[in-house]
């Protein structure tokens, strides 16, 4: 799947949280969003999932116009929020089986694939507890099981590794996502943490003030700054927060 952003604008009231926004975003990437809070980040993963609709501009998926109606292609992506939703009455089993029923993952060899990421993500001695009495880091992790499970073209994360997940979970998560990329998946996440967008991900988009800022691979940004290695972000970011001369 390619994903093309054309002129997206989404506004709240006075507040222009995507300013035309224009993007262009080929398979097989991970791309980590950048941004101070309220910039703009989880506008556009919204945007993306068909949850929020833009006021202006268009969202296109391999070139046809994404819109909430088109069942088809909102199969191809999975929108994992920082606070997932649960029926809190349903076990571990019955979450995961729910998605894997939406997104019709039915092939042989699905069972075994459940116990497999139930084992990675420790939570196989859980499958028949409650969600809703699972600590947050674990909720996150069977809410992570259905969607890598789902694997649609098109993964999305509000911060992703401010989760509440262990270790082995963060650890596990990246694993896949890049499995999931070399697959010729998108992964689209939102973070604060600096250094984590430079050792994985393959493009950083920097939102400020709802408009596109950067858009770019790690090396390409290290190459038009003069920041030390390892201080660029910190760098573009000091930056922004530059007044502008009038």
């Amino acid at each position: 799947m390619k994903i093309e952003l054309r002129n997206v604008s989404k506004s709240y009231g006075r507040v222009h949280a995507l300013d035309d926004v224009t993007l262009d975003i080929e398979p097989g990437q991970i791309i980590s969003l950048l941004g101070v809070n309220g910039a703009g980040k989880t506008t556009l993963l919204r945007c993306l999932s068909g949850i929020s609709v833009p006021d202006g501009g268009e969202v296109l998926f391999d070139g046809e116009g994404f819109r909430r109606s088109r069942t088809d292609l909102r199969k191809r992506l999975h929108f994992l929020p920082d606070l997932p939703f649960f029926y809190p009455r349903m076990s571990v089993l019955q979450h995961i089986g729910l998605v894997a029923k939406a997104y019709e993952k039915t092939d042989p060899g699905t069972e075994q694939r459940v116990v497999e990421l139930l084992e990675d993500f420790d939570l196989l001695p859980l499958i028949k507890s409650s969600v809703a009495r699972l600590s947050r880091g674990q909720q996150y992790k069977v809410a992570l099981i259905a969607m890598i499970l789902a694997d649609p073209d098109l993964w999305l994360f509000d911060e992703p590794f401010a989760s509440g997940m262990d270790p082995l979970g963060l650890s596990t998560f990246r694993r896949l996502a890049r499995d999931a990329a070399r697959r010729g998946r998108i992964v689209v996440y939102s973070t604060q943490l600096l250094e984590l967008a430079e050792s994985f991900s393959d493009r950083v988009c920097v939102i400020n003030g709802g408009k596109l800022h950067a858009f770019d691979t790690m090396f390409n940004l290290s190459e038009s700054s003069d920041a030390a290695p390892g201080a660029v972000l910190e760098d573009l970011f000091a930056q922004l927060r530059e007044p502008t001369e009038p």
